[in-house]
């Protein structure tokens, strides 16, 4: 096949030996089948942000850190330096999230490095070596949903105890390999302290992965593990093997109209007072 322009660099310093073929093309990237020595490893390009279909880019980034005061005024004023530097800060969200995941024990492809910002990473492989499918592209039995359910709540679980939220999860970015469901496409991974939409991003995330497990096995349709992780995670007592029910009490008692509003300005004198504090931190600068 015709060498794509990317990856002929790796090539020429003997990254990898040779391209085998595309794996898959999708909104945010091409994933190629590399050769690297005996291995077969995924090569992860991808697209500029005008080819990209994700459209809600500063809803993602809210809380990932700049990496300094020039960085992050280029960034807000969308210039052509800031417009590379937030390129280059949504590509390295997901090399950065799969080392910390993969280091943490959670079902991710295991990187193997980043040159030129293409990704290199493990090739998933199902029980006959080939490369694993989709959940989507896979009917469970109800024992198999279950099972599934079960391996990738506790993912997520983990996920939250390192402070990061997968931010479109589904049954479309799992992959069912050898031992089990595997994780995969993080550019968007979200900082759960410091964006205001973590919870709604992870309920989200966790509801996908019931409504299609639930298909299998139905009582997973009633399931609160969104609301019951979250509140561990709030509590600063959430754990990896915390042990979770999946049912939660949602609170029924009347919203305190007038506190609302106190808290809600108090959040914005806040916000307000950080942002004063950034800016006269980045003219010192």
């Amino acid at each position: 096949m015709k060498i794509p322009p990317n990856l002929q660099p790796l090539i020429d310093d003997g990254v990898i030996d040779s391209v085998l073929g595309q794996l898959k093309s999708g909104k945010e990237a091409s994933v190629f089948l590399v050769a690297c020595g005996t291995q077969v490893r995924c090569a992860k390009v991808y697209k500029d942000a005008q080819q990209r279909g994700f459209h809600r880019l500063a809803e993602y980034q809210e809380g990932r850190k700049a990496r300094g005061s020039r960085e992050l005024r280029a960034m807000g004023k969308r210039s052509r330096y800031g417009r590379n530097e937030q390129e280059s800060a949504w590509k390295n969200a997901e090399v950065e999230a799969l080392y910390r995941l993969a280091g943490a024990g959670v079902r991710v492809p295991q990187p193997q490095g980043v040159y030129d910002g293409v990704l290199i990473m493990e090739l998933v492989a199902d029980a006959e070596g080939y490369p694993a499918p989709r959940l989507n592209d896979v009917t469970p039995t109800p024992e198999q949903a279950r099972e599934w359910h079960a391996v990738l709540i506790n993912q997520v679980q983990r996920m939250l105890c390192l402070g990061l939220i997968h931010g479109d999860l589904s049954e479309y970015n799992v992959l069912l390999g050898a031992r089990g469901p595997v994780i995969i496409d993080l550019p968007q991974a979200v900082d759960a302290a410091g964006n205001n939409n973590a919870f709604r991003m992870l309920e989200r995330d966790v509801n996908n992965l019931r409504t299609y497990c639930g298909a299998a096995a139905p009582e997973l349709l009633t399931t609160e593990y969104a609301h019951e992780m979250w509140k561990w995670y709030q509590s600063g007592e959430l754990r990896p093997d915390t042990p979770l029910t999946g049912r939660f009490v949602h609170d029924a008692t009347p919203a305190d109209l007038g506190e609302v509003l106190y808290e809600v300005d108090q959040a914005r004198k806040e916000a307000e007072a950080r942002e004063r504090g950034r800016l006269a931190a980045a003219a010192e600068n």
